[in-house]
């Protein structure tokens, strides 16, 4: 399985979906398999769904999924699990998923992790000694609680028999990556064909789009200006030292700035410590007070007042309620 040499028989692999696990990257998982059956003209692969009572999953956007079973239900050992997850994945605690996944590892089957089912994998002690990726959202406070583990920030990593990917469309990259190991690159491209994928996107890919699309700028120093606010967002430069570090006074910087985007460095650096403070508020579970010191914020209190006055909010009002779904 996966670089093995390909057997007769399908290849029957279970996906394992957590609460409000991606339905993007869940699909994008499975729909290479269909299409890879379908141009070999026979079933190379078979899934099944489970979850950790057998009841529906319920996925980020609120669809639900009827699964075949849980990891409790008798079946024959499979070619490989892979663990989908997505949003509130923080509180995942299942005990009794993390010794199966224990025990599936333990007999040597292959584990792989979709979007941030990694971090699942992690808690279940399934990386120490592997290279992992999951979601560009969820690395730091991944590294935080792993700081031990081989994070990378591409695109999927397959070390050995596990597999990991950031989500969304990169579970269609690393299954036609995995087919192509599995059977051949031909019947890889093929299946992509059927899924109007018209490149195969390497493993090392970044996952974010180029700073130049993301934000309509074209300038090459307002971009690498903003690429160095990026790079330092919880121990934030000084407008001086970013207009040193792109070769510029702060006096140009400022001009610049004003003229691209209508707003100071200052000001625009800080909206994006913000927005990140969003995003970790909604995504982890780390305190205000840890939102704060890794946005930047020297306390807590300045943190609550710069975030209301730009969000219009208190950061603990960004706490998702999961009984509603995201």
């Amino acid at each position: 399985m996966f670089g093995k040499p390909a057997s007769q028989e399908p290849q029957d692999l279970w996906f394992f979906l957590a609460p409000s696990f991606s339905m993007m990257a869940f699909a994008s998982a499975v729909e290479p398999l269909r299409a890879a059956n379908r141009m070999a003209g026979r079933t190379l692969y078979t899934w099944r769904t489970l979850t950790a009572s057998g009841a529906p999953a319920v996925a980020s956007n609120g669809l639900h999924v009827l699964p075949d079973g849980s990891p409790l239900t008798p079946a024959p050992v499979p070619a490989a699990v892979f663990v989908c997850a997505g949003l509130g994945v923080e509180t995942y605690r299942e005990r009794s998923v993390f010794g199966w996944l224990r025990r599936m590892a333990g007999q040597g089957t292959p584990i792989g992790g979709l979007c941030t089912g990694p971090l699942i994998m992690a808690r279940a002690g399934l990386l120490g000694g592997y290279r992992c990726t999951l979601h560009w959202e969820m690395v730091e406070p991944f590294v935080e609680e792993f700081p031990d583990l081989a994070v990378t920030a591409t695109l999927f990593e397959i070390d050995r028999d596990r597999f990991t990917c950031s989500g969304g469309t990169a579970a269609l990259d690393m299954m036609l990556h995995l087919i192509a190991l599995d059977h051949s690159r031909d019947l890889a491209m093929q299946a992509a064909e059927q899924m109007m994928h018209t490149l195969l996107r390497p493993a090392d890919d970044p996952q974010r789009m180029a700073l130049r699309y993301r934000t309509n700028i074209r300038d090459a120093k307002v971009l690498a200006a903003i690429a160095a606010m990026e790079a330092h967002l919880e121990l934030p430069l000084t407008t001086e030292a970013i207009a040193a570090n792109v070769k510029l006074s702060p006096r140009q910087l400022e001009r610049l700035f004003q003229s691209h985007l209508g707003t100071t460095p200052s000001r625009y650096y800080q909206d994006l410590r913000l927005k990140r403070a969003r995003q970790l508020l909604g995504q982890t579970s780390m305190s205000v007070t840890e939102v704060a010191h890794a946005c930047g914020f020297c306390s807590a209190s300045h943190f609550a007042r710069s975030y209301r006055a730009r969000f219009g909010r208190a950061p603990r009002a960004e706490r998702p309620d999961r009984s509603v779904p995201r």
